[in-house]
């Protein structure tokens, strides 16, 4: 029995890393399907959920971690930006306030999904100029990232302070991840 990994994230391999360096990476390929109307934790563990089924489906005797990352900021979802513009918009709402980053990760075995759970952090960004927006969007960095910011890079200088997981703003629970894998 193998553990893989549902995700491309460069982030989630390298947190994953942490607890074990014996896995492999096989992305879930299908379409996501988010019913906004669902609470926060909710709907991020149906995304965690639906990445871990489609790849268990494929590999039923292996155990494959699914996760999704969602920043809200009261209730709207800040997912990966569409462009520039979009990652600017996202960034100009989060200056000066708290905002919530909810992880969740889903563990599949047997060929389904046995266990789903998120984490919350509370993320409070400075007040941002739009000269710092400018800069930090000419980057690129947020283009990949829900909320249009990621914490352990440039985007750390945005950051006032978190109440939390800090990997789990970076995408993945990393020590309730390690966890509810033991307990398996």
């Amino acid at each position: 029995m193998s553990l893989i990994l549902a995700s491309a994230s460069p982030r989630r391999r390298e947190l994953l890393s942490l607890i074990t360096t014996d896995f492999k990476v096989i992305p879930a390929k299908g379409e996501e399907t988010a019913d906004k109307t669902l609470p926060p934790d909710i709907l991020v563990q149906r995304l965690a959920s639906q990445k871990a089924a489609e790849v268990a489906a494929a590999y039923p005797h292996d155990t494959v971690i699914g996760a999704d990352t969602l920043v809200f900021l009261g209730s709207e979802i800040m997912g990966k930006p569409a462009d520039t513009a979009d990652a600017k918009r996202m960034l100009t709402m989060l200056s000066g306030k708290v905002h919530t980053v909810i992880t969740a990760a889903a563990i599949a075995r047997n060929g389904s999904v046995t266990k789903v759970f998120a984490e919350e952090t509370k993320v409070e960004f400075f007040p941002l100029t739009a000269d710092e927006i400018s800069a930090y969007t000419a980057t690129g960095e947020p283009m990949d990232k829900a909320g249009a910011y990621g914490i352990q890079d440039k985007g750390a200088l945005l950051v006032k302070g978190i109440t939390g997981d800090y990997y789990n703003v970076m995408g993945l629970p990393v020590g309730r991840l390690y966890r509810e894998l033991k307990s398996l």
